[in-house]
């Protein structure tokens, strides 16, 4: 019988390209999330989609579904791609399943995920991070106010780059309220070119790794298209990462944020312990199933550019037009490949735009945005988990 993993998370594009790739390498795919997800659902992929409570509001009952589903159908792995990660990891289900969970202990998820924990920790470690500061009070931001251009300002839990503030003037940054429950933190701005990673980690080995930069972003800075980056700064970031999953011990997925200044030194911004779109750049055959399942060291990511389909056309076009790039739009367009949608299982991709009207639907009735909407019944914002 082939072996069976579980990944949860069904409603991200990272899921569903995980799924083919542990189906190339043999495997049998099953996905799961807490809500409707029709683009995992119409794909060829997965031998099955499950359904599990909201992690977020119903923490026990998502803990119970998930131990049921690895007893039923004896998962070997579980492989989380979005915040249930941090659910996941809650201790109780963490020592219930011990070495099915490919995800770290919740203790070095916050680590990573704490924005001003992680500039900390990896100040600690050596490895090169911008000034920070923590803000967990209103008075806490006067002492920027004169200079608040030179400064990055975030929420130390958030997600998407939504709330984050780059070079605000008074007015932007004095409409802020940190908070001990809220807190922010500031981060010297580094001018220069911003790449991106995602690594995989077994044990605190880095076994897979791509870097990638991004012309095409939403307003938050969520990108939706992808490209390899240089040699130089792949090989920079490269040795970062392997750093990085050895300190912090990292058996997971794990993604982080990284600018090259003007002198072309790599400064690490945040961090992401979970999977982003940068693992499309390492899915396609069977060796990131390989190195998640058995810590099987991937060959380097093959230079390709990649996009999510539906974003590309229902975000991308309109900037194209609205900044005068409709040439690189169809660069881009024409040379890339899309990861919703492959030869012979087109149907995800008008799953996935069923699902993203569910999201923005979700948004209007909650009076928040369609990305806080995509992970309003799984984000972690620090709580103590049982």
């Amino acid at each position: 019988m082939a072996r069976r993993v579980l990944i949860t998370g069904a409603r991200a594009v990272a899921a569903l390209d995980i799924a083919r790739d542990f189906a190339a390498a043999g495997w049998e795919p099953h996905l799961a999330d807490s809500v409707p997800v029709r683009m995992a659902r119409w794909s060829k992929a997965p031998a099955r989609v499950h359904r599990y409570p909201a992690p977020r509001q119903q923490g026990a009952a998502f803990r119970a579904r998930i131990v049921e589903l690895v007893d039923t159908f004896g998962f070997e792995q579980v492989v989380p791609t979005c915040e249930e990660v941090f659910h996941l990891a809650a201790p109780a289900l963490h020592r219930r399943l011990g070495e099915r969970l490919f995800v770290p202990n919740l203790a070095t998820l916050r680590q990573l995920h704490d924005k001003f924990a992680f500039a900390r920790h990896c100040g600690e470690w050596g490895l090169p991070v911008p000034e920070r500061h923590p803000i967990d009070c209103v008075e806490g931001l006067e002492r920027f106010a004169s200079r608040s251009r030179e400064w990055v300002f975030k929420p130390r839990f958030s997600r998407f780059g939504d709330s984050a503030l780059v070079a605000p003037d008074r007015r932007v940054l004095a409409a802020i309220t940190p908070s001990p429950d809220a807190p922010w933190m500031a981060q010297a701005r580094i001018h220069g070119e911003e790449v991106c990673f995602h690594g995989v980690a077994h044990r605190g080995e880095l076994v897979a790794f791509a870097a990638y930069r991004s012309s095409w972003r939403l307003g938050g800075g969520a990108g939706y298209a992808f490209e390899p980056a240089a040699d130089q700064h792949r090989e920079a970031l490269r040795k970062i990462a392997a750093r990085l999953a050895q300190c912090a011990v990292i058996h997971g997925q794990f993604a982080c944020d990284a600018m090259f200044d003007e002198a072309g030194a790599a400064y690490l911004l945040e961090c992401n312990p979970r999977a982003t779109s940068g693992v499309h750049l390492l899915t396609g055959v069977g060796h990131l199933a390989h190195a998640i399942g058995d810590g099987i060291a991937a060959p380097e990511a093959a230079p390709r550019t990649l996009y999510l389909g539906p974003a590309m056309v229902v975000f991308g076009l309109p900037q194209a037009v609205r900044g005068a790039r409709v040439r690189d739009w169809w660069r881009c367009f024409a040379t890339g490949r899309d990861v919703v949608s492959r030869p012979g299982d087109r149907w995800p991709l008008l799953g996935a735009l069923c699902d993203a009207a569910s999201f923005s639907l979700t948004g209007f009735k909650h009076n928040i945005s369609t990305n806080a909407a995509a992970t309003y019944d799984l984000e972690w914002n620090g709580e103590e988990l049982p």
